[in-house]
């Protein structure tokens, strides 16, 4: 037993050592190498099994090896997975229709990952705001948040507050400006007649979870309707039903003019990605003025067209809130002993950490030895994101851990 024990420790560290080795240090993992996964949980190589409550960062809403998106996959795998848009596919049209359904729009242009999807809306305003709205060529403006993470790419960072994604990447791209998340005020100011768009999370996920003030989305929508200002909604994380709603906007019945679709869109399998919008917005896009190789190849649409078939159920969006309920209902009780707070919609929830007690990753390290997997945001905040395939036993088991950390403490 001791050997076995040895042997398989072993393979963790040769693991962890190849990967330090030869892949870049942009990410600091937690000490564990999984190899396998079904539904909430995965396997690690030394065999042990973990709650998974991260999900890919929601990428994996319907967690691990759905077999209905397994067996998409699989039977479009065999027929035809690429062909660039140079040419027309079967499985793009029906992807699309169904996404536009589903999101309520006209139009869908699909891409790959999440911040090449942010990327397409920043374009797509910009160049709206040009030939629709009359913005003088160059002066257009884009208001974005405080706090929010939108991806990594040059431009994107240009706009973040977060020192570690900026720090030595200037010179950074002009044409943003940043106010306080939830400050309608302050956004209001930050509006003139060159700004083309507004940019938010509904729920700002990197941040910790951060659920903007009540009424806030529905007082961005009334301010872009009079300025003439499109609204762009990055559902990539709080989408396709992981705060109960089918996005996060429907919370307080408000349609943005985009949607910015990612992550779970691809189900955990495959990068997918898309925006969403009305004609009068996305024809401004013409052949050649903006790509991707792989963006709606037959595969990736496959794919995609599953996860909108498994949204337009409900199933999930009903799961999440009865779960998140759940969840709540036992995280909630630790506030004032260990927490500072805890903020939950549907099942994402972020936990800020008391200083006293430990650091975030000081909390994930100690859930991970207890066969929980988590993700600690901006040094105090433990951030949650199951499986919307998780049971509320399981649920149990996260909670229970919790509770001995705090006992702990």
């Amino acid at each position: 037993m001791t050997e076995s024990i040895t042997r398989h420790q072993n393979a963790t560290a040769a693991h962890i050592e190849l990967t330090e080795g030869y892949a870049a240090h942009n990410y600091h993992p937690l000490r564990v190498v999984l190899t396998s996964g079904e539904g909430a949980w995965v396997t690690d190589v030394e065999g042990r099994r973990y709650l998974d409550c991260l999900a890919g960062y929601s990428a994996l809403n319907f967690g691990h090896g759905h077999p209905r998106l397994l067996a998409r996959a699989h039977e479009q795998l065999d027929k035809l997975t690429l062909t660039s848009r140079a040419f027309y596919n079967d499985q793009l049209g029906p992807f699309a229709r169904d996404l536009a359904a589903l999101t309520g729009k006209e139009m869908v242009l699909p891409m790959n990952s999440g911040a090449e999807a942010v990327e397409t809306a920043i374009k797509v305003a910009r160049k709206w705001g040009y030939l629709v709205k009359g913005v003088h060529e160059s002066r257009a403006n884009i208001v974005a948040m405080e706090g929010n993470f939108h991806g990594r790419t040059t431009t994107i960072v240009s706009f973040s507050t977060d020192s570690v994604a900026t720090q030595h990447y200037a010179p950074y791209t002009p044409g943003f400006r940043l106010v306080p998340y939830g400050d309608i005020e302050a956004l209001r100011a930050a509006v003139d007649q060159d700004t083309v768009a507004v940019l938010l999370e509904p729920i700002q996920g990197e941040g910790g979870v951060i659920i903007p003030p009540h009424g806030f989305l529905r007082d961005v929508r009334t301010l872009c309707n009079s300025e003439n200002v499109l609204m762009l909604a990055d559902e990539i994380q709080s989408g396709l039903a992981r705060t109960g709603r089918t996005f996060a906007c429907d919370h307080e019945d408000v349609v943005p003019d985009m949607y910015v679709l990612g992550k779970a869109l691809g189900g955990g399998l495959y990068p997918v990605s898309a925006v969403a919008a009305n004609g009068d917005v996305l024809e401004v896009i013409t052949p050649g003025s903006h790509g991707s190789t792989f963006g709606g190849n037959p595969l990736a649409a496959a794919i995609g067209h599953e996860v909108v078939s498994m949204l337009e159920t409900g199933e999930f969006q009903a799961r999440a809130e009865k779960l998140g309920a759940h969840l709540a209902a036992g995280l909630e009780p630790m506030v004032g002993n260990g927490f500072e707070a805890v903020r939950v919609r549907g099942l994402w929830a972020g936990i800020d950490i008391d200083p006293g007690l430990a650091t975030g990753r000081e909390v994930t390290e100690s859930l991970l030895e207890d066969g929980i997997l988590a993700k600690e945001a901006h040094g105090q905040t433990v951030r949650l994101a199951p499986p919307l395939v998780a049971s509320e036993e399981d649920l149990d088991l996260l909670v229970a851990s919790f509770a001995k950390i705090v006992s702990r403490g």
